[in-house]
């Protein structure tokens, strides 16, 4: 029997910018300055030294980055969907691509602007707000090692959407997909 043997933590992800991340019910990453949004609320799975995967709650999608710098989320596990965990100035934390980095070694980095809209990775500086979070556990729990999938199973196929251009209308329209046409 598989047992649970991460442990990891169920937490809110806060932005130095003054937001809750978010994961909403249509894989839509944004944030909310909302407290009990129950779609900022993920888990943070250990799967590596100070690697994380980062798991909606809600959803069970993971937060994942493509080799363009662009966030998207995946219902499977993969490479895209690792995240290196580091502490900036003993405060906040920063979570960056494990695979993807400037020519120059620069981390791409999860970030949100002034707005609370989710940035290109690759256009996150790790010094600035942009890329800080403090954690705001709410539980320790243990975890399943999530199985890695290889990404080529799924990055052009299945949704005839390649993730690139999900991601990147999302990006643009602040975080809402192009679909949606005002009806709230």
């Amino acid at each position: 029997a598989y047992l649970p043997q991460l442990k990891g933590i169920v937490t809110k992800l806060y932005s130095r910018q003054g937001f809750h991340l978010q994961l909403q019910a249509d894989g839509t990453i944004d944030s909310t300055k909302e407290e009990d949004s129950s779609y900022a609320i993920f888990n943070l799975i250990p799967v590596g030294l100070r690697v994380v995967a980062i798991q909606g709650v809600q959803t069970k999608l993971y937060l994942a980055m493509n080799n363009e710098g662009y966030l998207y989320t995946s219902e499977h596990f993969t490479q895209e969907c690792k995240f290196k965990e580091s502490v900036f100035e003993n405060y906040y934390v920063t979570y960056s691509s494990m695979i993807y980095r400037q020519q120059s070694g620069r981390g791409w980095y999860l970030g949100l602007n002034k707005e609370g809209q989710i940035m290109k990775g690759n256009h996150v500086k790790k010094t600035k707000p942009a890329a800080h979070f403090i954690p705001k556990p709410l539980k320790v729990a243990m975890y399943r090692e999530p199985s890695l999938h290889d990404l080529t199973e799924f990055s052009r196929s299945g949704s005839g959407t390649p993730t690139k251009s999900r991601s990147a209308s999302a990006m643009m329209n602040g975080g809402k997909p192009l679909s949606h046409n005002g009806s709230t």
